[in-house]
């Protein structure tokens, strides 16, 4: 069925207060994930929020946070997120380093403790929105095998980047350094759909193409996806004084208990390196330039990254957003969780 963007925000927000989050926080975690599904990237909206309420009611979000943002040089931060909703304090770090860019030219921002936040490209988009460059990267629970491993340890590690244009559209590249999305092998179960064979292994790691029978994904391009998971592990875990590699908390596993993930911002003004209003008609020429390069066969264009995205959201503006029938039962009802998570790591495999 289809739904307004309005409404579904309404309806996760309403779930997420009702399983004890603040509004404000309820607010913003619902933000991210219609923004998630607006963009066709269902994996990272509406079928989350089930297993959010359920962490939210059972301890493991902490509700009531204390949020401290601790400058520790000229144009480096900590901002201690006390794992509150991933999205809260991905949200609010990157409103920081926002600030802290404006006035410095660049800033690091290193969020420490918090839970999952959701689609990286918002937070870039927040910096683009300011006609800054803005680069986030994030910790994920072990999942994919290492190039020549047969069990997991490094997660999907995304990776984001957001380059604002003059027209007010904006590159945007948000990907995990797996082939798929943990959340696309959910999204796969959810409408009983195979996944491609070269995205994840099952548990004697041979390829398979059954979402229920995945359990391991697979980094991007053999040894140079697991490098830079590696790096996206070192960037936003070691760095920042959190667990690392296997040692990242599952998802599933204890809904009781904070995750303690981290995230890194990056976020650099142009004008402290070029003429800023040349930076931004570059970046529209870029997109302009590519548009018009000559498509390979079977393509109607070449598009920048994040085009296609803006595309689908568009037609979802008009015509209402796509949603699972049993997802928007779930959201319109008032059942916070089945216990179709705690406990059970196996879920996500």
């Amino acid at each position: 069925m289809r739904i307004t963007k309005a409404e579904l925000k309404e309806l996760m927000k309403r779930k997420f207060c009702r399983a004890g989050l603040k509004e404000d926080h309820a607010d913003i975690v619902a933000d991210v994930l219609v923004h998630a599904d607006a963009r066709g990237v269902h994996s990272h909206g509406a079928m989350r929020v089930e297993y959010y309420a359920e962490r939210i009611s059972k301890g493991g979000t902490n509700t009531n946070p204390n949020f401290t943002f601790t400058k520790t040089g000229p144009c480096s931060a900590i901002f201690e997120g006390d794992n509150a909703a991933g999205h809260v304090g991905a949200k609010l770090g990157m409103d920081e380093a926002i600030k802290m860019a404006k006035e410095t030219g660049v800033a690091i921002v290193g969020v420490r403790s918090i839970g999952h936040s959701g689609a990286l490209s918002y937070y870039v988009q927040q910096a683009a929105r300011e006609k800054l460059i803005g680069i986030s990267l994030c910790q994920s629970d072990p999942m994919a095998v290492p190039y020549g491993g047969a069990e997991p340890f490094y997660g999907t590690h995304p990776i984001a980047l957001g380059a604002p244009g003059s027209d007010g559209r904006m590159i945007t590249i948000d990907m995990a350094t797996t082939i798929g999305a943990w959340g696309r092998i959910l999204h796969a179960r959810s409408k009983n759909e195979q996944i491609p064979e070269d995205w994840a292994v099952d548990e004697n790691g041979v390829p398979t193409t059954d979402p229920h029978k995945v359990n391991a994904l697979v980094h991007i391009a053999g040894a140079k996806g697991y490098g830079l998971a590696m790096m996206v592990d070192i960037l936003s875990g070691v760095l920042l004084g959190l667990p690392y590699g296997n040692k990242v908390t599952s998802m599933y596993h204890d809904l009781s208990e904070g995750r303690n993930l981290g995230q890194l911002h990056i976020v650099i003004d142009p004008a402290y390196f070029t003429n800023a209003e040349s930076f931004l008609q570059n970046i529209t020429n870029t997109m302009n330039d590519l548009n018009n390069l000559k498509p390979a066969t079977g393509f109607a264009q070449v598009m920048y990254p994040g085009q296609s995205s803006g595309i689908r959201e568009e037609a979802y503006e008009r015509d209402g957003i796509e949603i699972v029938d049993d997802i928007y039962n779930y959201l319109i009802s008032d059942v916070i969780h089945n216990n179709a998570y705690d406990n059970k790591g196996a879920f996500a495999k």
